[in-house]
């Protein structure tokens, strides 16, 4: 476990005290890393959560803190650190310290890959539950006096595969984001009126990376766009829009918004 500040968060007389502040979980690249700018954008200082990614995270604090100083700051954290009330406590403490408040938080940072049936082993059942279920919930608990002073929101990240059309050979991540799709609609009712609580469910918005043990060869790409019926893969700006919505949406809690292009109108389940 490590934690690392971002050095232009430490001088509290250039910030807008005003602006709300958003936490973003696993957010140096990819999808979390389209929230934090689209946020930034928005007028809001960022909190960039990482957890081995720290040289993007500090790259991305640069370029946001050159345009508007002071307003972009980034936390090293292994989210294990919910499995002891000491360490979750010292980072929620770090957190508020930064800013001084928190008014959204997200849960963005996820592990995914398949576990077939017949090879699942308690180390990826417990990875896999740690970000998509576990973190989420305890994480929302500990920030929730800082929520509800601010009258803020919690957005999760969920999966089109999390309700009713499961993932083929990917049974553990499938149960992780459904338990993680029920916490969203719990907490909307445990933590109402102050806090509100929102899922996004996104489609295929971005590809694996080409180097993964996920990566899509062209025809496998050609297959999923033909099942969309947008005929295009997402992007990550379409689920930053989304999350900006919701962090504004004041009379919405309990919701789960679908940013699939109509791809969950097309699915049967299975791997299609």
């Amino acid at each position: 476990m490590s934690y690392s500040n971002h050095r232009h968060a430490n001088h509290p007389e250039s910030i807008n005290t005003l602006a709300p502040v958003m936490l973003v979980t696993g957010s140096a690249k990819r999808i979390g890393a389209a929230i934090i700018r689209a946020a930034h954008c928005q007028g809001y200082r960022v909190i960039i959560h990482c957890h081995h990614s720290q040289t993007e995270a500090d790259r991305l604090a640069e370029s946001l803190n050159t345009n508007r100083a002071n307003s972009a700051a980034v936390v090293v954290a292994d989210l294990s650190i919910i499995n002891s009330n000491t360490t979750l406590s010292r980072f929620t403490q770090i957190i508020i310290k930064i800013f001084g408040q928190l008014d959204v938080l997200v849960h963005n940072a996820s592990r995914f890959y398949p576990t077939p049936i017949g090879s699942i082993d308690y180390d990826q059942w417990d990875e896999l539950f740690l970000t998509n279920a576990k973190a989420p919930l305890l994480l929302s608990q500990a920030f929730l006096p800082y929520l509800q002073a601010q009258h803020g929101c919690i957005i999760s990240l969920l999966d089109i595969h999390a309700h009713d059309k499961p993932f083929g050979n990917y049974v553990v991540y499938n149960m992780a984001k459904a338990a993680h799709r029920m916490m969203v609609q719990s907490l909307a009712l445990d933590m109402a009126p102050y806090v509100r609580v929102n899922g996004i469910a996104p489609g295929v918005n971005i590809l694996p990376d080409t180097n993964s043990d996920q990566a899509l060869n062209a025809t496998q790409q050609q297959s999923i766009i033909a099942s969309i019926p947008m005929q295009r893969i997402g992007t990550p700006d379409d689920i930053a829009h989304s999350v900006l919505y919701l962090a504004q949406a004041s009379y919405v809690t309990g919701e789960i918004i679908k940013v699939d292009g109509g791809r969950s109108l097309t699915l049967a389940g299975s791997t299609d």
